[in-house]
């Protein structure tokens, strides 16, 4: 299967799926189920008048449906259903895809014979395992992520497969685990809900399976049967493949899953799993919920009334916030200063934010940050909720920033007459490792790696003529 180009959404990666692998996928009733609640209101409400007519139906009974001025969302849906193979058009009628048909109707109706949402486990758990349990795992397991995201000196680092995932996101960048530095996708990843968040790492996770010798459609499957699955219960490891089960040891590691250790036979669903594949409306509740599961982790209590953050027009900031996380974050790109129990103060600087673009976080993300975050008494002034004056010096750092490139090199000067100069200086720019040249001085810089050739080149040739 050709992995497809990076995505942040589920919803756009399967869209990118060709057609053979999206029938693989229908095949399995609950990922049908959740497919299907990933979708827009209108696009379920085609699926469900669709569902059970054999012989399909005329696209007018269909947009009887759409009420007036709703024509551009009909469209829409008709598109999102053409790109995901769900439908047949024949003539004048539209029917739904044989198999997502056959399994959809069987995940309404229990027919499930593939045991695609679990095999809950019929002997008890010697051991105690409740909902609050499952929730300090994924806390514990998640927030150690974002501490080593944001740099926070932690006695552990995540796991050797949580580190590579990272890196080959490009979320995170560097030689081994001890210096590993944010991007600035990374940085944009903070600024993410938790469920986003989950969901960028596990469709990089999707695009690494062919490496891990996975089969990408046994990995979907599994993450949608998760979405599926009761908080609390737990389940057997009978119906799963064996991509799945090395499946288990990544998902532990993340918080998506627990387990007490690799070679039990049962693990429990946490509530970053069950939520996998709740509709936008449910996600808000449910992200509210693992605000609180999952501690003041600063993409968990973003964009939910929150804010924390006020910024004033002399750059200085106060952060009503006694999370190591978030102000790991705020360390990123401002000076702090002062710590109290539940509020941190520091000032924005030129150094501070120079400090931030040199690791790639940019202006924007900067600003976004802020205004994400900004604490209600800032927004009800009324828009702009930041100051414009310390909005634009941020922009002009970063522009001041863009004015001057360093490349580092070597400085070639001094030749002997016009020759020797005019020889070197055409063999390099031939190379393409030409930075500068300065014709009337008879001197050029290049970049390091083009050094020894050029070197190499002047006692081979201009010497040796």
């Amino acid at each position: 299967m050709a992995v497809p180009q990076f995505r942040t959404s589920i919803n756009e990666y399967l869209e990118g799926l060709p057609e053979p692998v999206l029938m693989r996928l229908y095949s399995s009733p609950a990922t049908c189920l959740a497919i299907f609640r990933l979708f827009p209101p209108m696009v379920q409400l085609f699926i469900m008048a669709m569902l059970y007519s054999d012989k399909g139906v005329h696209p007018s009974d269909l947009s009887a449906w759409v009420r007036a001025g709703s024509r551009r969302k009909e469209l829409e849906a008709f598109e999102k259903l053409r790109s995901m193979h769900l439908i047949k058009e024949t003539g004048t009628t539209i029917s739904l895809q044989k198999t997502f048909r056959t399994s959809m109707r069987a995940a309404l109706t229990g027919g499930d014979t593939t045991n695609s949402f679990g095999v809950p486990c019929d002997t008890e758990d010697k051991h105690r395992v409740d909902v609050a349990f499952l929730d300090e795992h994924a806390n514990r397991q998640w927030e150690l992520i974002l501490h080593f995201m944001v740099g926070t000196e932690t006695e552990r680092v995540p796991n050797d497969g949580v580190v590579s995932l990272l890196q080959h996101s490009g979320l995170m960048e560097g030689t081994s685990a001890r210096n590993m530095r944010i991007t600035n996708a990374g940085f944009q990843f903070l600024l993410l809900d938790v469920n986003g968040q989950i969901w960028t790492l596990l469709l990089q996770y999707l695009n690494m399976a062919e490496d891990l010798q996975m089969d990408p459609v046994e990995v979907l499957h599994f993450l949608f049967m998760l979405g599926s699955l009761e908080l609390g219960q737990d389940y057997s490891l009978v119906a799963l493949s064996d991509t799945q089960k090395m499946m288990l040891d990544d998902l532990r590691d993340y918080g998506i899953v627990y387990q007490r250790k690799a070679s039990s036979r049962r693990f429990y669903p946490t509530r970053l799993a069950t939520t996998l594949t709740t509709d936008a409306g449910a996600q808000k509740s449910a992200a509210s919920t693992m605000t609180d599961a999952i501690g003041d982790a600063p993409a968990a209590v973003g964009g939910f009334g929150s804010g924390f953050v006020i910024l004033e027009t002399n750059f200085k900031m106060y952060a009503y916030t006694d999370s190591p996380l978030q102000i790991a974050v705020l360390n990123l790109f401002a000076h702090l200063k002062s710590r109290f129990r539940n509020m941190v103060s520091g000032q924005i600087t030129r150094e501070s934010v120079r400090r931030a673009l040199l690791n790639g976080i940019t202006a924007d993300q900067i600003i976004a940050y802020l205004n994400v975050h900004a604490h209600e008494q800032m927004r009800r002034r009324g828009p702009p909720v930041l100051p414009p004056t310390v909005v634009d010096q941020i922009r002009l750092w970063q522009l001041e920033m863009e004015r001057m490139k360093t490349v580092e090199g070597y400085l070639f000067s001094d030749f002997k007459n016009n020759y020797e100069y005019d020889t070197t200086v055409t063999y390099a720019k031939e190379l393409g490792v030409v930075v500068w040249e300065n014709k009337n001085k008879g001197t050029f810089f290049v970049t390091k790696e083009g050094n020894q050739q050029i070197v190499d080149f002047v006692r081979r040739k201009v010497h040796a003529g």
